[in-house]
């Protein structure tokens, strides 16, 4: 894990008993193509996670600028810096792996000149299309290229027919995001882009402290990057990258899906990550 996620204090939480959810992404959709109804990444919240609605909205600015957040990162409680921009809405996506998927026919994924790249099992492309980004058995890294490819299956979950570009797994290990860069789990976040500019580097002091994994170990700072973005997140909602399933468990289980989150931009904290 990159250093620059991590933090020098102990876990808080441990021991959890981990629930499974199905996660909906943003889907690391690359900004080549403009946003419509019909884009393969698009955010519901987590299944299962959490009954509530989504938190209200607060203004942009409107908080306070010292914050004191409480469990479960439990940020220390002196003033966050940076520009208090309210609570979000928060929801996660991960990363597949073709691996752990073996149930249906053998199913083609296309390229967007409609060249096979290669042939998965039907139930690893039905969470591939939704998703927009994952991994093939061989390593190569696939991410949505375009949609509408009259070669491509019809994805169940967006009604859409979702082409891919086979990228190279050292230069994207986790995915392409918005900007066309590698996405980083626990770093990137999907944002509507005409609440939060992409390229800004976000607080969450909610995030503050949280376990990196379900063992224990490391922590997290609280920084996150807004590089993606998805049809569903719109306005004060945050879609945060996990790439694996089982930290989206984790995760999930700590800040649950909905709760609503500070989001601090450009805080001091963050500006060396």
């Amino acid at each position: 894990m990159p250093s620059r996620h991590l933090s020098p204090r102990p876990p808080r939480l441990a021991g959890l008993s981990l629930f499974l959810l199905g996660c909906i992404t943003t889907g690391s959709a690359w900004m080549a193509q403009p946003l419509g109804g019909d884009e393969p990444g698009w955010s519901e919240g987590v299944p299962g996670s959490s009954s509530a609605p989504p938190p209200p909205p607060s203004a942009p600015g409107s908080a306070p600028a010292a914050v004191t957040p409480g469990p479960p990162g439990s940020a220390p409680s002196r003033s966050l810096g940076g520009k208090v921009l309210g609570v979000f809405r928060n929801t996660y996506y991960n990363f597949p792996s073709e691996g752990d998927y073996r149930d249906g026919e053998p199913t083609q994924v296309f390229s967007a000149t409609c060249s096979p790249i290669a042939t998965v099992p039907r139930s690893f492309h039905d969470t591939l299309c939704v998703q927009g980004s994952g991994r093939l058995k061989d390593g190569t890294t696939v991410s949505f290229a375009r949609r509408d490819c009259e070669c491509a299956q019809l994805c169940p979950r967006s009604n859409q027919k979702i082409c891919f570009d086979a990228l190279s797994k050292a230069q994207f290990p986790w995915g392409r995001g918005a900007t066309g860069k590698a996405i980083t789990p626990l770093f990137t976040v999907a944002v509507d882009p005409a609440t939060i500019p992409l390229g800004t580097r976000l607080y969450l002091p909610d995030y503050d402290g949280l376990p990196l994994t379900e063992g224990g170990g490391e922590t997290h700072d609280g920084c996150f990057l807004a590089e993606d973005r998805g049809i569903r997140v719109q306005g004060q909602h945050l879609d945060l990258f996990t790439g694996l399933e089982r930290t989206t468990r984790l995760w999930n289980q700590l800040v649950p899906s909905n709760k609503g989150v500070t989001v601090v931009a450009d805080s001091p904290r963050c500006a060396a990550r």
